[in-house]
């Protein structure tokens, strides 16, 4: 049954997106982002006088494009995809999904941006590997360019994990 409700739902925005291209309805957005992971040396004795161990290490690159429709920038809704690279997990995954988007004014140039995206991840050079892929992502936005914050996840096992998670600081790139 999701299987279906998804095919329908990318039908239809797919539909949607032809029919506005001549009434200038689509955007093109471009994401990249960082991982972090916990450090699990944080806390340990420093070696030199006045050496911290910072609470967070750089654990992976992403960056995505995506393709949709909008209302006013207001609401959007698209078609994404791109690459995730993991360095502890030593994986390489691609996120397949549609992404749903608010963005309120806040200000005279200023809004708020947050974003749903439900699909599906797959893992590359492993096999068959893959599962549901869902984030959640809230930036703020000036202009064309928003910094935001991201929680991923690939529901797929991969070593000793259930699933595969990230939380991830970037820039996106968005052209209406």
């Amino acid at each position: 049954m999701k299987y279906i409700f998804c095919t329908l739902v990318l039908f239809f925005a797919i539909k949607s997106t032809i029919q506005a291209q001549d009434r200038k309805l689509t955007y093109i957005q471009f994401d990249v982002a960082l991982s972090l992971t916990g450090n699990p040396d944080y806390g340990d004795t420093p070696k030199y006088e006045g050496d911290t161990q910072p609470w967070f290490l750089p654990d992976g690159l992403g960056s995505k494009l995506g393709y949709g429709v909008h209302y006013k920038q207001w609401l959007t809704l698209g078609i994404h995809s791109g690459l995730d690279w993991k360095w502890n997990e030593k994986l390489v995954a691609v996120p397949l999904y549609l992404n749903f988007g608010l963005s309120p004014k806040i200000g005279e140039d200023t809004r708020i941006t947050l974003q749903l995206g439900y699909g599906k991840g797959f893992a590359l050079g492993r096999g068959n590997l893959s599962g549901e892929y869902k984030k959640a992502r809230l930036g703020l936005t000036g202009e064309d360019r928003t910094i935001f914050i991201e929680i991923s996840d690939y529901d797929f096992p991969l070593h000793n994990y259930k699933t595969i998670g990230s939380i991830s600081f970037g820039i996106s790139l968005i052209s209406f």
